[in-house]
């Protein structure tokens, strides 16, 4: 059984920054990509970024510059560094890890976690 546990959502004023982390436990070979996504109400989900094993990070246009991504491979975390926070990022934030190579099968699945709400005010 795999799981991840987002912590580090809030309410937080229009500038100021947060850093989401995500905690991926069970019994996991490796983890491809981490990463995370957010919904925002009526909204689709969408992604925010993502980071691979080797470190190649990619990033959706509204938060470049803003929001930084990296993970602790060893640890098998996930982080969210945000920055200059406005309130149309206000959203659920879930964490996803894909490619996960499960033990001792070696299967692969993707998982996601139970999201963090985030709430930037005006």
């Amino acid at each position: 059984q795999v799981q991840l546990v987002e912590s580090g959502g809030g309410l937080v004023q229009a500038g100021g920054s947060l850093r989401l982390s995500c905690a991926a436990s069970g019994s996991i070979f490796s983890i491809n990509v981490m990463g995370w996504y957010r919904q925002a109400p009526g909204k689709q989900r969408e992604l925010v970024a993502d980071i691979t094993r080797g470190g190649s990070t990619r990033y959706s246009d509204s938060v470049k510059g803003r929001f930084t991504i990296s993970r602790d491979n060893a640890k098998k975390m996930v982080y969210l560094q945000m920055n200059s926070l406005k309130p149309e990022d206000t959203a659920v934030y879930y964490c996803n890890a894909a490619g996960v190579r499960l033990l001792p099968s070696l299967a692969v699945r993707d998982y996601w976690g139970q999201g963090t709400q985030v709430t930037v005010s005006s």
